[in-house]
């Protein structure tokens, strides 16, 4: 599915316009200080004063007709108020030198703004991209296979030869190949990492850090200063995943933060791509498991292309006859589908197939080419 990219965050679907512009700026910074208010309610004061400047000066019955926001709740952003000045907390957060974006600003990502709880601050070392350039996150195992090393090395190249903004972690592994492959290709790589943009975590990607820094940039939601810390590595995933179109997880394990990145992507209705792999390696199976839960598959570098509407001038995909497949279950789910966009739990309802024999199903007619997957585990028939 094509999702689309807009010039700039004024022209976001469902972003306040009044809460763009200097005059907003200090108020995210001043409200991200109240205890209790982090970024999914702050999002909601937002949209529902259409400026978090009038929030600031809202009384206590105003405030609790926000979603999420009690009385007891309100009566603490009241007494809270008095003692933080918004000028004097922007003033603070610009004193170490470093650039740092807020909802307010023209060069927020648009596509971050969606999530539901976007970050924010954004602190930003090097040249951020204007996100006109579709971005692409490629994500997985600190640990890869030979063939995941090639795999991600020959993906990352031809999406930055595509003209993407490839996206990924910094980490040891899968990130780092992406970031470096990215670079030797002559393309742009955002990495979002989980310390202060000013941190290099792991060390050894120090060289790796001042590359990106010089073609790309550095991304967190941290401020500078802050160490690496296990509780922030998941939150950093959303921002991967929140800020990109689709997700390709070229390796993972079963237990791998790289699955966190693909299901937050799934439920922010991104696209979610795995490189399939081994069944007996242990690198594959996370992998396996999102394929057989519905993510597409990257199967080559033009099949991933177009399946991204990455080509260019490319001719259509040869469909399927209109008569549809022979095979009994396959047939019944094509007539089910007919002109329907249905879920996976809708034709399990419809069907009262095992969801085993389904899934299955499934794949084999989107490999077949009768059908197509669509985010958030709905599918539609091939036109």
């Amino acid at each position: 599915m094509k999702l689309l990219f807009p010039s700039s965050p004024a022209d976001n679907a469902g972003r306040p316009g009044s809460c763009r512009g200097e005059q907003e700026r200090p108020y995210w910074l001043a409200w991200a200080q109240i205890k209790g208010i982090g970024p999914h309610r702050l999002k909601r004061l937002a949209e529902f004063f259409g400026s978090l400047k009038q929030a600031w000066q809202a009384d206590a019955l105003d405030l609790q007709q926000v979603e999420g926001i009690g009385p007891t709740l309100a009566q603490a952003i009241v007494s809270a108020r008095p003692g933080l000045d918004p000028e004097e907390i922007l003033e603070q957060t610009q004193k170490p030198g470093i650039p740092f974006l807020t909802p307010a600003d023209p060069g927020y990502p648009p596509l971050l703004w969606e999530l539901p709880d976007p970050p924010p601050l954004l602190y930003v070392l090097g040249e951020c991209p204007d996100w006109q350039q579709p971005a692409i996150a490629v994500v997985g195992t600190r640990a890869p296979t030979s063939y995941g090393r090639l795999w991600t090395q020959k993906v990352s190249a031809a999406l930055a030869e595509a003209g993407c903004v490839v996206v990924s972690g910094l980490a040891t592994g899968i990130d780092g190949i992406a970031h470096q492959a990215c670079l030797e290709a002559g393309g742009k790589t955002v990495a979002v990492v989980g310390t202060g943009v000013d941190q290099v975590y792991p060390a050894h990607h120090r060289s790796l850090y001042r590359r990106i820094l010089e073609q790309g940039a550095v991304l967190s939601e941290y401020p500078p200063g802050t160490p690496p810390a296990k509780e922030h590595f998941p939150q950093r995933n959303r921002i991967i995943a929140g800020l990109c179109r689709a997700t390709l997880v070229m390796e993972a394990p079963e237990r791998s933060g790289a699955l966190i990145t693909a299901h937050l992507a799934n439920h922010y209705g991104r696209e979610v791509y795995a490189l399939p792999g081994n069944i007996d390696t242990a690198a594959a199976r996370g992998c396996l498991q999102l394929i057989r839960n519905g993510a597409g598959m990257i199967l080559g570098i033009e099949e991933l292309l177009q399946e991204l509407d990455l080509v260019q001038g490319s001719p259509p995909p040869e469909q399927p006859p209109s008569f549809g497949p022979s095979d009994p279950q396959q047939q019944l789910l094509w007539q089910l589908l007919g002109n329907e966009i249905l879920s996976l739990d809708a034709l399990v309802q419809a069907t009262q197939m095992d969801i085993a024999t389904l899934s299955s199903t499934l794949l084999l007619m989107e490999l077949e080419g009768w059908l197509v997957q669509l985010p958030g585990m709905r599918y539609q028939r091939a036109r």
